[in-house]
């Protein structure tokens, strides 16, 4: 797909060019994967219409939202932002799981969610897929749940969850590489730990004009604002495809 790309070297892109190899694995840090974050939101600041979020996103933002999936060693979400999204089992598309394949990566990857109550939205596709692996962390004691996926249970008795998610994942299951999709508390909750690397942002040429749908982050403030370094700025039919590097507060 085309995109005008603004900033830097302005000119036409094409995104499987761009976004073929990031890289992401061989930049990780030694005690945790190396973790991205992609978001869609309208012009004032919403990420969700109507309680979902694909109604944000063009054609454009899907094919940002796909590409990205390929790089990735795990995808991380949190099980409000699965159970509304209605989650299955990603990457069906054979040309994207070729991708993955060339890049030393498995066709499908595992989705790690978070949960602090030990509930789990279990009635969504994703968990009755038998070629589904879900990754869960708690601080809850749970019991297996009979689905059809592949569920790991993995519980976090020490130190702060996230941190000790991300440390467990490379050390046990070597993920050198994180995308995260989602919602605003895991995405708070990852910066106040200091453990989001870089930020994908699709702003949509859309207004809201208030109502409940949430921002971006949530929670408490960081007590020092993330400092952003804009990498590149894409646009396609008035939207703009930010990326950018954080460095914590």
């Amino acid at each position: 797909m085309q995109f005008n790309r603004l900033l830097p070297d302005p000119g036409p892109v094409d995104s499987a060019e761009l976004l073929h190899d990031l890289g992401l694995a061989a930049r990780a840090p030694v005690d945790r994967p190396f973790v991205i974050s992609n978001f869609a939101a309208t012009l004032d600041g919403r990420i969700a219409l109507d309680g979902r979020s694909g109604s944000i996103g063009d054609d454009g933002d899907h094919e940002v939202f796909r590409r990205l999936r390929t790089q990735a060693d795990a995808l991380l979400v949190g099980t409000g932002t699965i159970e509304q999204e209605g989650y299955s089992r990603p990457i069906r598309r054979a040309d994207l799981r070729a991708v993955r394949e060339a890049l030393g990566l498995n066709p499908v990857p595992p989705l790690v969610t978070i949960t602090r109550s030990g509930r789990l939205p279990l009635e969504i596709p994703l968990f009755g897929d038998p070629e589904a692996h879900v990754i869960v962390y708690t601080t809850a004691a749970i019991e297996p749940p009979r689905v059809a996926a592949r569920v790991d249970l993995q519980q976090i008795d020490d130190g702060p969850l996230l941190t000790g998610a991300l440390r467990h994942l490379r050390s046990a299951y070597g993920v050198r590489s994180v995308l995260c999709e989602g919602g605003p508390l895991l995405l708070s909750g990852l910066l106040h730990e200091g453990l989001v690397d870089e930020l994908f942002l699709t702003v949509a040429p859309l207004l809201a004009g208030g109502g409940p749908e949430p921002p971006m982050t949530s929670g408490a403030p960081l007590s020092v604002p993330a400092r952003l370094e804009l990498r590149w700025v894409l646009e396609r039919n008035g939207s703009l495809y930010l990326r950018h590097s954080v460095t914590p507060g």
